[in-house]
């Protein structure tokens, strides 16, 4: 069953109710999800992405009862993941030549998953441009790493519709379709919890891309996503929120998340918060059981904390296992400007503090000094963990204080909307990049001095060393990153200057 997003735009998506996980089992997902997919019938008719593999069937069928397939123009995918593009063989399978719009990673993507090199690739880069009649046109704008590197967005002019891929999504499926019909305490939380899980390491191009499809100039009423809701009313709020979650968000919060055998380090967890508390009564206070709760849960309160306290009993003089797995995936989320600090309980040695505390450091966490405890915590010992409680309230209170005194808030993106009496829409011109061939040595320094002058991409870790240069693109041993020129790329992902940031 179909249903109309605005004039001749329509949903033809799939809901799925059951599923529980995503990315194999790294996301789990309390509220199924839905498989955007967008029919699109002006002069020309496009559809834009297919669903899931398990649903192509009854994709399928559904599509036929809206259209002949034989009168589809274009096919647009966006992104090459099996939840966006797994319908595309058996859908191809009917109408075998029909061009397919994508971006030039995205030729590599399809390719990769449906071994189908023949069929009629259209390669397209930003600000590109498809006539489909009626005085309307298709804008494309590459999201390279968001969160793949084929992933694009698509603007409908006339409509004001972006159809926005991943970006601006979430794992959620209702009986609803647009944002003003949900629940809204749930749906933020999932938009929150999709973002801080999936999206995080990509936040210096987050920030890079929303400013990239502002700068169209073009009014947006429609956000059409992915995944989730489609955005229709005061659709642009969640591109105001994405803006601000880009930009190392935190709360007035502390998140505490351990792991233990016997129970005595979970009552240091508890008397740690009680020290918090004591010092800091406003500061919200969120404890997990890494082994009771859910993991994504628990990655989405530490993305909103300005501290997180990680504690571990210690087996085999090695952190739990739930632990360690847990501060991989901090590592790889790569968040920004928080503090840390390690504690936990062990009977001869205390080997898993130690083991967290260097792998908060290599995170990227402000560490504190680490909390240990002999065997299990008597009076004295929970006193201890009070008063370290009110000591790291203290210390991260003003930190937060002096960084709030330093820095600026956050300017909000300004973002057009369309008014009843709105303009005609400002010429929108096909403008080709500047393309490079990637690079496939990756450039690294042996080791980082107190004045090391090189720049980390954020996005891939490729580094950009001063003494090397980069002579795939021309550029000379000596060259600072402030000389690059603008259109320097990493030669790894392809990206630009924006995602580079110092190594400290």
């Amino acid at each position: 069953m179909s249903i109309q997003v605005k004039n001749n735009v329509k949903w033809v998506g799939i809901k799925d109710w059951e599923t529980e996980y995503f990315h194999g089992t790294e996301y789990k997902m309390g509220r199924g999800t839905s498989y955007n997919s967008y029919l699109i019938q002006e002069e020309k008719t496009v559809l834009i992405d297919t669903v899931d593999h398990q649903f192509d069937e009854q994709f399928i069928a559904n599509l036929e009862q809206e259209i002949d397939l034989n009168q589809i123009d274009y096919i647009i995918t966006q992104h090459a993941e099996h939840d966006h593009a797994g319908a595309l063989s058996t859908l191809m399978a009917k109408i075998p030549n029909t061009p397919i719009y994508c971006t030039e990673a995205g030729v590599d993507s399809i390719i990769g998953h449906h071994h189908q090199p023949d069929w009629d690739f259209r390669v397209v880069k930003t600000g590109d441009t498809l006539d489909i009649g009626n005085g309307k046109a298709l804008v494309f704008v590459e999201m390279k790493m968001l969160h793949w590197p084929d992933s694009m967005a698509t603007y409908m002019t006339g409509d004001n519709i972006l159809f926005s891929n991943d970006a601006f999504g979430q794992h959620y499926c209702d009986e609803h379709l647009f944002n003003d019909e949900m629940n809204q305490t749930e749906l933020f939380d999932e938009c929150q919890r999709y973002f801080s899980n999936i999206l995080t390491p990509f936040a210096p191009l987050v920030k890079a891309k929303i400013e990239e499809v502002l700068a169209l100039g073009v009014p947006i009423d429609i956000i059409a996503t992915s995944h989730g809701c489609i955005w229709r009313e005061n659709a642009t709020q969640i591109v105001e929120k994405y803006y601000e979650w880009s930009q190392a968000y935190k709360e007035d919060r502390i998140t505490i998340v351990y792991d233990s055998m016997s129970g005595n380090t979970r009552i240091m967890a508890d008397a740690v918060a009680k020290g918090i508390r004591r010092e800091s009564p406003n500061t919200a206070i969120k404890i997990y059981n890494i082994s009771r709760h859910d993991k994504n849960v628990i990655l989405a309160s530490l993305f909103r904390s300005k501290g997180v306290l990680v504690g571990s009993s210690t087996m085999n003089n090695v952190m739990m296992p739930k632990v360690a797995a847990l501060l991989e995936e901090v590592h790889g989320l790569r968040f920004k400007e928080k503090a840390a600090a390690a504690f936990g309980s062990s009977g001869w040695t205390g080997g898993a503090v130690k083991r967290i505390d260097s792998r908060l450091k290599e995170a990227g966490f402000s560490v504190e000094e680490p909390l240990h405890l002999h065997w299990k915590p008597d009076g004295e010992g929970v006193a201890t963990c009070v008063e370290y409680g009110v000591s790291i309230a203290k210390t991260w209170n003003d930190q937060n204080v002096v960084a709030a005194d330093m820095g600026e808030k956050p300017q909000e993106p300004e973002v057009v909307t369309s008014q009843a009496d709105e303009q005609p829409l400002p010429e929108v011109r096909a403008s080709r990049q500047a393309t490079q061939e990637d690079a496939k040595t990756e450039i690294k320094p042996e080791s980082h001095a107190d004045d090391c002058t090189c720049y980390l991409c954020t996005v891939c870790n490729w580094v950009y060393d001063p003494k090397v240069g980069e002579p795939n693109q021309n550029v000379e041993p000596g060259t600072s990153f402030h000389d690059l020129s603008d259109s320097f790329l990493c030669p790894e992902c392809g990206l630009g200057k924006e995602v580079f940031e110092p190594i400290a």
